[in-house]
């Protein structure tokens, strides 16, 4: 029991920080009466507050150091005068001068809206960042103020802090910027983003006498299934705009597929002939590309006209202003209607494919620019051929007498 009194009577008489608590950017010594003479440490990167009644009352500076009021003179206002002069009344806190590294950050930002695709995507970001005190005299009195005397509470407090900042600055960059997020993840404006940060960051800290020295590994992060989605639609915009638009990006469209069922058909693949590329694209998909193949032919050589809705059959065609002069001859192409639809104009060579899909029969109906009306497929001279017979002979007034045998 001496010896544990002894023991006891030396660790009193010693105020430190304690090896546990090195790493700390704040410790405080636990006992605030501190007997007179005691023996204070205070590290080379560190320095000693002494706090009493809401104030500071003196600081020490690296070394070790008695505490008598003949070495240091403030100590004469914490002497406890019921005591005999022989306890001083004050907390101790130990703050950390040196650059604090390797301090985590990280959490959700929110959804945020991609300025290039108009498409929220929820974000994240997360780093680590390296923190200095600049006024440990402020540092103590805001912690007190704000009842996190410890070093984990403050630390909690400053983290939040962080990254609220980070959060709102992203955003406002992103709506003020209009960074594509995809750009942002990849880390093409990392630099700009800390630089918002640290500035951003600065006026919070300031009054407790904090700085951000630096940020590192700063990633600011979106979910995969997001990012495949952001890669998809930024892909299609592009071929958008290679197309010089949507138009053209369909008829782009189009013609690549046919060209790949043309290869197809060439290397055998897909059966019956060129009846493969209507019968595999399904109902409508064949005779739609190649509506769209055809129509970007067109526009280069000014060959064809867009019909007419079927519930309005179209004019009467006004013939050449001299009908004896000699005229070359014009490709025959016919507007069809399926499924409720008018597609083309479609050539022979499309119109065959059709037949031999089965999509094309004699009872589809047909328009051409000199065609009063919609006609059916085998009421065309033009169109006989695709059908493997001569023009159907049309069938006789009622009344009129069956022909001969």
């Amino acid at each position: 029991m001496v010896f544990g009194f002894i023991k006891r009577g030396v660790a009193e008489m010693m105020v430190a920080r304690p090896d546990e608590a090195k790493g700390l950017i704040i410790y405080k010594h636990p006992d605030k009466t501190i007997p007179n003479k005691s023996q204070l440490t205070v590290d080379m990167d560190e320095v000693a507050l002494f706090f009493r009644d809401g104030r500071i009352v003196g600081i020490v500076q690296p070394g070790r150091h008695t505490l008598d009021t003949s070495n240091i003179p403030f100590l004469s206002n914490l002497i406890d005068s019921f005591t005999g002069g022989n306890v001083l009344m004050a907390e101790v806190f130990f703050v950390t001068m040196r650059e604090m590294a390797g301090l985590k950050f990280g959490g959700r930002i929110g959804s945020v809206e991609d300025p290039k695709s108009g498409i929220p995507v929820e974000t994240m970001v997360h780093g680590s960042y390296s923190l200095r005190v600049t006024d440990p005299q402020r540092l103590v009195l805001g912690l007190v103020g704000m009842q996190k005397a410890d070093s984990n509470s403050f630390v909690q407090w400053f983290r939040d802090q962080l990254l609220k900042v980070i959060r709102d600055r992203i955003a406002e960059l992103l709506v003020k910027k209009k960074w594509p997020l995809l750009d942002v993840t990849s880390g093409a404006y990392t630099e700009e983003i800390e630089e918002e940060v640290m500035a951003g960051i600065k006026k919070h800290v300031d009054s407790y006498g904090l700085q951000i020295v630096r940020i590192g590994n700063f990633v600011v992060s979106i979910k995969d299934e997001d990012e495949k989605n952001l890669k998809k639609l930024y892909t299609d915009a592009a071929y958008v705009r290679m197309a010089g638009g949507m138009q053209g990006y369909q008829q782009f469209a189009a013609g690549k597929a046919i060209m790949g069922a043309g290869e197809g058909m060439a290397k055998g693949g897909g059966g019956g002939g060129g009846g493969a590329l209507l019968g595999g694209a399904g109902l409508g998909v064949g005779f739609g590309m190649a509506s769209m193949f055809q129509g970007s032919m067109a526009q280069g050589g000014g060959g064809y006209q867009q019909a007419p809705p079927m519930q309005q059959p179209p004019p009467v065609h006004q013939g050449p202003a001299n009908p004896f002069a000699q005229t070359p001859p014009v490709a025959v192409s016919f507007h069809i209607h399926l499924n409720g639809q008018q597609m083309g104009p479609y050539g022979l060579d499309v119109l065959r494919q059709g037949v031999e899909s089965g999509q094309f029969t004699k009872d589809t109906m047909v328009w051409k620019p000199g065609m009063q009306s919609w006609a059916t497929a085998g009421s065309q001279p033009e169109l006989a051929e695709l059908f493997g017979e001569g023009l159907q002979a049309p069938p006789p007034p009622p009344g009129a007498e069956p022909p001969a045998p």
